[in-house]
């Protein structure tokens, strides 16, 4: 999964920052919005509703744009949404999962399969790709709060049931049902974590070359950019010698 990551921070460095921050916070506010109408709109009643909440907050989102994407789920006469997943394939036959909130399904199948064929990709049926993915809970904790082993050894003690470690970080999977409980075992000894969400994880990847690579990226860059696309996953794997030429590009 270190690849998603260092796909991110190369594009958070070479995007608009402003822009970028302002589509991040309305997504986040759609899925607290989507999450509170599905659910009770209180957190402690609503697994989902708390887990956004708690992104939303990890990324700095205001606490009155929060309270706000709350009552906007009491609305009458507001927009409904929703949830749609679709398949593809990138570059390279890497698969790719696109996760959104939309009130226009025609509308976001015509965007998400425009933008798979114009970046040299290809949507698929439902279920040609999600096969290869487990629906995981992730949490991840900065490099400075252990060594490899003692993380891996407080997540076997949380429940979890593995641990990926580099020099950016440790990355804790469990299954999804167990998250908020994994979270909070793994909290009281290592303190906060960066990011606590559900994902689908790559059963097994696949390595990318440099011109693979880059025509991932600019995959992934417009799908993100697509309102109505909340996540992006994809089983790529990429060589720290790859990530810096594209860093450098």
């Amino acid at each position: 999964m270190a690849g998603h990551s260092q796909f991110a921070n190369i594009m958070h460095r070479k995007g608009a920052q402003d822009k970028k921050r302002a589509k991040i916070f309305s997504k986040l506010a759609k899925e607290i919005t989507v999450a509170a109408k599905m659910g009770a709109p209180d957190p402690d009643m609503n697994p989902r509703l708390r887990l956004a909440i708690l992104q939303a907050r990890k990324a700095n989102v205001p606490k009155d744009n929060i309270q706000r994407a709350i009552k906007k789920s009491q609305a009458v006469g507001e927009a409904n949404f929703d949830e749609m997943r679709y398949e593809g394939f990138g570059p390279g036959g890497i698969g790719v999962i696109v996760e959104a909130l939309t009130d226009n399904k025609n509308r976001t199948a015509g965007d998400v399969r425009a933008t798979f064929t114009k970046n040299g990709g290809n949507l698929g049926e439902s279920g040609s790709v999600s096969f290869m993915f487990d629906r995981v809970g992730a949490l991840e904790f900065t490099a400075d709060v252990g060594t490899a082993d003692a993380i891996m050894e407080a997540a076997i003690e949380a429940g979890a049931e593995d641990c990926e470690s580099d020099e950016n970080g440790h990355t804790i999977y469990c299954e999804s049902e167990a998250l908020h409980e994994v979270k909070e075992a793994l909290e009281k000894d290592l303190g906060e974590a960066e990011s606590v969400k559900l994902i689908w994880k790559p059963q097994n990847t696949i390595e990318l070359d440099v011109d693979k690579a880059s025509t991932l990226m600019k995959l992934y860059e417009a799908l993100e950019d697509n309102d109505d696309v909340q996540a992006v996953y994809a089983n790529f794997e990429i060589s720290a010698e790859v990530m810096a030429e594209l860093a450098a590009q």
